[in-house]
This record gives C-alpha cells, structure tokens and sequence, in this order.
C-alpha cells in the first residue's frame, strides 16, 4: 500500500466535464458489449426499463449518459435482441440521449406507452424482461403504477413478460477492462485518506473525538471532489473497554474521547467516476512508553489476514455466496480462529450487485441473495472480523475488522490495491 501523503492525489482527481467523458466512454463500451452478452445469458430478448424522473430506477441511473441526472418526466428504454445478437438500444423520452439510445417517441405524433406498445409489437420479442423482483432490489425498481401502464400497453403481449432481475444484477456487477485499470488507483486514495486520519497530523489524544475524526474524513472528501456513499465511523476499543454491537457500530460508544492505548477502526468508503470504494482499518495510540502496538493486538490483525487469505481462496466463478461464506468459516474454525464474514459486491453502489456472502448476523447463509453466483469480472469488498484475546489488555477479547477491496478476472482474485498487514501507529 502507498505511504504518499494524500495532497499527492489531488492533481489526480479530474474536473467534472473530464470526468463525465471518462464515464461515458465506459458507458458506450458497456452498452456495447456487456448488454448483448448478458441477455444472451439471461435468454432474453427485449429489456425495457421504465422511470419517472425523481423516482428512478436504479439500473436506468447507470445507463443514462452525462451530464443527466433525472428521468425528466419519463424515460423509457428498449433493448432488442436482433437474431445476429447484437441489440438494438432505443429510447422513449422527450430529449434523446445521442449515440447511446435511438431516439423512437415523437410525443406530437403519439401517446407515450401507445409507442411502446407499437415498438414492442414490430419488434415480436418471445421473451420481455422488466425490472420486478423478490430477492435483489436492484432488480425491483419498477414502480407499481408503472408496472401496470406497461401491462395495459401490451395487452396479450403481457404473457411474454418475466423477472429481469439477474440481467440487473449482471449489468451492474460487471466490470470492464478500462474500469479495472483505473479502479486500483481509487483504492489507493481511499488507503491513503485513512493513512492520514490514522496520524499525528489528524489526532492528538486526549484533544480528538472519534466524532472530529469521522467528520475530518467527510470533510476531505468532499473538499477532493469525492462522494460519501455512507457516514464514515470511527470505534474505540481498549483495556477495560471492549467493543459492543456489529462490526460498523450500532450502540453508542462508551468513549469518544480518543487516548494513548486505544485501538482505533475506522469504516470509510466513497463514490468517484462512478465507482465505490469501502475499506476498514485499524490504528494503535502509542502510550508514552511505546514504540509499538502490543503482541496481542499485532496477533489478532494476523488472524484476521489469514481470515482473509482463506476467504479469497474460496472466491471461485460458479460457487455461490453461501457456498464461499461456509467454506471460509470452516477452514478458519479449523485453524482455530474465531470468524465472522460478511463481504459484497461492488461498483456502481457501494452494497453492490451481486452475490451476498454472508450478513454481522446470518452467519449460516443468506436465503435468495446468498444462492447467486460468482461471475468473472466483478468486484469485492472482503469485509469480515475475527475476535481473540490479548494477553497485554488481561485476554480481554478484542475484534480485529478488515475490509479492503478486491477483484475477480480472468478466473483469479486479487487485492485492488493491496491490504493492511501492520497496524497504523500513531
């Protein structure tokens, strides 16, 4: 991981406008060749989408080309699979999106769902994805008015119509090359934005909360030009004083005032060109007569890079979430460490698309969400703890959490950029 102080990104971070030309640069490709293969997959032949502006779907939400930011009014899209396999990309609204979609609705010549219903008609799909779903939310952003429009539009051609919830998980969980070479240098931002919280330059225990850390780290944020997805956090644990409630934190902290002796989690995750970042780490205060953090502490964060290698052993395409969340938890067991796993998905948000493996509180798997599979080319958050006691704090029992964040290519998964093997000191 870098040690480079984070003024050093600044330059790297682009303007708005060269930003927005990155991400629909991406977007053309991923029109282009993610979406004829996925509905290859999914054996569908036509996907609409349907959204009224303010209430968006959050599939349509990644689809539309900067710089829109609403459904403006209403926003329909259609993907038709021609028999040569290539997809045919139309859209339904006001305005038109240019090259990405085919403007097909001239709202002075036709009602706005009497066109769908036509498009749909010349076009004699077998098969009609739309947006409903049970299990994964980013399959159900269909709304119900919506919804029964649609039926009404076509009429017999209604029967034709099933769930494309797992084309909206595949859509959003996948990656492309190009995002995969630049993704790296976002994690690297996000170790060195906890480098400098964990520092000196940041805390001075005894003056700073942990509610001054966690608001430092909002700060800087959004001064880089980054998007907070979630609140960042920051826990105390200590001798005499051990963590309560999830990893994350859920109860309020018995102290907030940071002191020599402490050891510090923050949880911290941001959004930039479109993707998510989301990394946990850990920091020991040093008391006046330290120049390192205690064995105990130092053996817990082992157990948890272990915790991590096997869970990374087990990420293989085709296993399922709970397949990979069983796995893991019954090697560790086995070497004596005591687990809790909890990864996701991530990209476009932040709790991304994708198989669920493991939740703080369904350690023997996840119904539904669980049972979805591993995919190449998509993007992890190994989030999990272990706990153990430390002899120096009178084998008080200590939670070591990690999370950093990973991805899977061609078969094999790796760190994005790296992980933490060596408590921060400060």
């Amino acid at each position: 991981m870098s040690n480079l102080p984070l003024s050093n990104y600044r330059n790297k971070i682009l303007p708005l406008r060269a930003q927005a030309e990155v991400i629909n640069r991406w977007l053309k490709q991923r029109l282009e060749e993610v979406i004829p293969a996925l509905m290859q997959r999914e054996g569908l032949d036509m996907w609409i989408i349907v959204a009224r502006e303010y209430n968006e779907d959050p599939v349509i939400m990644s689809m539309l080309p900067a710089p829109a930011m609403a459904a403006r009014r209403r926003t329909i899209l259609v993907f038709n699979r021609k028999p040569d396999g290539t997809v045919e990309r139309l859209t339904l609204d006001r305005y038109g999106h240019g090259e990405y979609f085919a403007k097909a609705w001239d709202p002075a010549q036709e009602e706005h769902f009497a066109c769908l219903a036509r498009v749909v008609r010349e076009r004699d799909p077998k098969v009609i994805g739309l947006n409903y779903a049970d299990d994964f939310p980013f399959g159900d952003g269909l709304t119900h008015s919506e919804y029964g429009r649609v039926i009404e539009a076509l009429g017999d051609m209604a029967a034709r119509i099933k769930s494309a919830e797992r084309l909206c998980v595949g859509w959003l969980e996948s990656r492309l090359d190009a995002e995969l070479i630049v993704y790296p240098g976002l994690v690297e931002m996000g170790h060195a934005l906890i480098a400098e919280a964990f520092s000196s330059r940041t805390i001075q225990p005894g003056i700073t909360t942990t509610d001054d850390v966690v608001w430092w780290l909002r700060q800087k944020m959004h001064d880089l030009g980054l998007k907070t997805w979630f609140q960042p956090s920051i826990e105390i644990q200590a001798a005499g004083l051990g963590f309560d409630g999830p990893a994350g934190g859920a109860k309020a902290a018995p102290r907030k005032l940071i002191m020599p002796g402490d050891l510090l989690h923050c949880d911290v995750g941001f959004i930039y060109l479109g993707l998510a970042t989301d990394q946990q780490q850990n920091a020991y205060v040093l008391r006046p007569d330290e120049t390192d953090a205690p064995v105990g502490l130092k053996a817990a964060l082992a157990d948890g890079n272990r915790l991590q290698d096997l869970h990374m052993a087990a990420m293989k395409i085709g296993r399922t979430g709970n397949q990979v969340l069983l796995e893991t938890l019954s090697n560790a067991k086995a070497e004596g460490i005591t687990p809790s796993v909890y990864s996701h998905p991530i990209g476009y948000h932040g709790h991304a698309a994708g198989p669920v493996i493991g939740l703080w509180d369904q350690q023997g798997g996840v119904p539904k969400r669980g049972d979805y599979e591993i995919f190449d080319h998509t993007c992890y958050s190994i989030e999990l703890n272990v706990t153990k006691p430390v002899p120096e704090w009178g084998n008080q029992v200590v939670r070591m959490a990690l999370e950093e964040d990973a991805v899977l290519v061609n078969g094999e998964i790796r760190w994005l950029h790296g992980r933490q093997t060596e408590l921060h000191l400060i």
